[in-house]
């Protein structure tokens, strides 16, 4: 039986950010806060170095015209730049707005416009020029910070990170470095700290306030769970621009952990063996690239991985469930380990003591896979709404503490609750402020006992574990009235290595409909492998050797489902859902209701009456 009521009673001290922040720059002065790539090397700032510049642009903000409670946006991909930013505002009062570097300049607009924001930082001339794009329809903004200043004469308004820094350095040469802690360390718990923009997959996106106090719950709260320390590093490429990274980022600067900047997301795989970090948050996505990375060999070695892959289940179920492995599954798994696994830990650096996952399911056949690999991840929960972390898996205790399949216990300070409609419901310190201009639309998602009611549906065992299910608003239901949860089936596919990138729709329809982007890696090998040869991605999907092929691959990791959960139709496509297109969140999440209208005219005549007696379709 599932309980319906879980909680972590322990008491919380109230806090600010700035607090955090004086007392790791005390404890850590001469040690390494931040490490950066910089013509063709990494380089290191020291936490004292860090308290200097935060407080010359803490100093130049207020030269500037600003005050407490005005507010600043940040525009730019993680850098240390951004982090100095964010530390200057906390410490000057100033309520920051973090804008994600992908976003278009009317969506920019939109936020700064909203926020009425009256300064705004900017990684290069890029995103300047987005800025500079709508800056005449914004009144309250009068200041724009490059860090990476563009080539010439900046424009009126605008000036480049290092004559910023020389501004508040040149005005606080009088002031006492005590005159400036004592004024930032003014703020209060109750205060307000941060703006978040939802990633707005329906409608707007809407203002999330965040006071010291809600993140400073959340520091306090994970740090708890994760033990941190000066010993450990950890590689930040998750966009700061979402409170995952940057609460986790928070806990790890209070820790005196090493913040180490990805160069792009690109470059990930590469960073981590060059920083060998011991500690990693990430989204689903990275383990289920690695994951298909890893099994899409073929020939011998393929067979080697899929032998180790089935001594790894072995091996990691029994160590999950508290007992130990028998001698014949021990054997194979230190070879298994020695000739694959061993590789594999290598590749994300050779020393992470754990990953940290949310922002989406993870498959739990591809955590196991981890996990048998000497790679743990804690799969953990949140929401923006809760700064984030409600839920997360503990390495502490193993494995009573940690289990796969679910997001763990709350966090210290957190009530979870399931509503009779399976809503997960949340309440203690992180929930939010409420939406940034929305009275109307925070009374309808925080009752008046305080509940923060989610949109996810869940369940939590006899142990307290949550277990996530689906997103409400995704659930959907066929016209037999049949109610099917998308993600588990999506998660059951994603761990094939053919099949990268897969979405259920069928929401009042007959039945449903995946659609599809293979992983075109695997695919154009085994098209190879079988003497298939087709001039580009459109080509190869039309041809039918390899629709059977990929049907065949749905068919058998969905065998186990219910006829009315299995889809029917099949639509292949041939470019991936990305950020950039606005088909994915930044934290890599399919936006279910923009990709349908985006493919409104096939998926008509998928569901179409009487159309060709067909199981496969491609467009995109």
């Amino acid at each position: 039986m599932a309980k319906d009521y879980a909680s972590n009673p322990a008491e919380i001290p109230e806090a600010t950010l700035v607090e955090f922040f004086f007392e790791a720059v005390e404890r850590s002065e001469n040690l390494p806060a931040f490490r950066y790539h910089a013509g063709g090397a990494w380089h290191d700032l020291s936490h004292r170095d860090t308290l200097e510049q935060v407080r010359a642009v803490s100093t130049a903000l207020r030269a500037s015209g600003m005050s407490r409670g005005d507010r600043a946006a940040i525009l730019a991909e993680n850098r240390p730049e951004w982090a100095l930013a964010d530390y200057a505002c906390l410490a000057s009062g100033i309520v920051d707005v973090p804008v994600y570097a992908t976003l278009m300049p009317e969506q920019i607009r939109y936020i700064l416009a909203d926020s009425e924001v009256r300064a705004v930082f900017v990684s290069d001339g890029e995103q300047l020029a987005k800025v500079q794009q709508i800056r005449g329809e914004l009144e309250a903004l009068e200041l724009v910070v490059v860090f990476d200043p563009p080539a010439g004469t900046l424009p009126d308004g605008v000036v480049s990170w290092a004559d910023f820094l020389a501004k508040g350095r040149a005005a606080g040469a009088d002031d006492s470095a005590e005159a400036f802690m004592e004024e930032a360390l003014s703020a209060r718990p109750s205060d307000l700290a941060t703006i978040l923009y939802t990633s707005g997959t329906t409608g707007d996106p809407k203002g999330v306030m965040l006071t010291h106090r809600n993140l400073t719950s959340n520091v306090l709260a994970a740090s708890r769970v994760l033990v941190i320390d000066e010993r450990d590093t950890t590689l930040s490429f998750l966009p700061l621009s979402h409170v995952f990274q940057r609460m986790v980022d928070y806990l790890l600067f209070s820790r005196g952990c090493v913040i180490a900047y990805a160069r792009s997301i690109e470059t990930v795989p590469d960073d981590l063996k060059a920083i060998q970090p011991t500690i990693v948050v990430s989204v689903p996505r990275l383990y289920e690239k690695v994951y298909a990375k890893v099994t899409s060999a073929t020939g011998v070695k393929g067979a080697l991985v899929g032998w180790a892959r089935g001594v790894g289940e072995q091996w990691a179920r029994a160590k999950l469930e508290g007992r130990e492995p028998s001698a014949g599954v021990r054997l194979q798994y230190g070879l298994a380990k020695k000739l694959v696994f061993s590789k594999i830990a290598a590749g994300v650096g050779g020393r992470l003591r754990y990953f940290v996952s949310g922002g989406a399911p993870l498959a739990p056949d591809i955590n196991r896979f981890f996990f048998a690999s000497g790679v743990m991840i804690l799969e953990g929960y949140g929401l923006s709404e809760t700064s984030p972390v409600t839920n997360v898996n503990n390495p502490a205790d193993f494995p009573n503490n940690f289990r796969i399949g679910t997001v763990g216990k709350p966090v210290a300070g957190t009530e979870v609750r399931i509503a009779e409609d399976g809503e997960i419901l949340v309440r203690g310190p992180g929930v939010m402020k409420g939406y940034l201009n929305r009275p109307e639309e925070t009374a309808e998602v925080i009752d008046a006992e305080g509940w923060f009611h989610t949109g996810d549906i869940g369940e939590i065992d006899d142990d307290g574990f949550l277990r996530i299910t689906d997103r409400k608003k995704d659930i959907i239901v066929t016209a037999g009235g049949k109610n099917v949860a998308p993600q588990p089936i999506e998660n059951r596919l994603k761990k094939n290595r053919f099949l990268d990138q897969p979405v259920l729709v069928g929401d009042r329809e007959r039945f449903i409909t995946l659609l599809l982007v293979p992983d075109f890696e695997a695919l154009d090998a085994w098209a190879k492998q079988e003497g298939i040869s087709a001039g580009d991605r459109r080509a190869l999907l039309e041809e039918p050797r390899v629709q059977a092929h990929l049907q065949a691959q749905v068919e058998a990791e969905l065998s186990e489902l219910a006829r009315y959960e299995m889809p029917k139709k099949l639509v292949l496509l041939d470019a991936p859902f990305t950020i950039e297109d606005g088909s994915l969140t930044p934290t890599q999440k399919v936006k279910r209701r923009i990709v349908q209208e985006r493919l409104a005219d096939r998926l008509a005549e998928v569901y179409a009456e009487g159309n060709a007696p067909r199981d496969v379709f491609t467009s995109w």
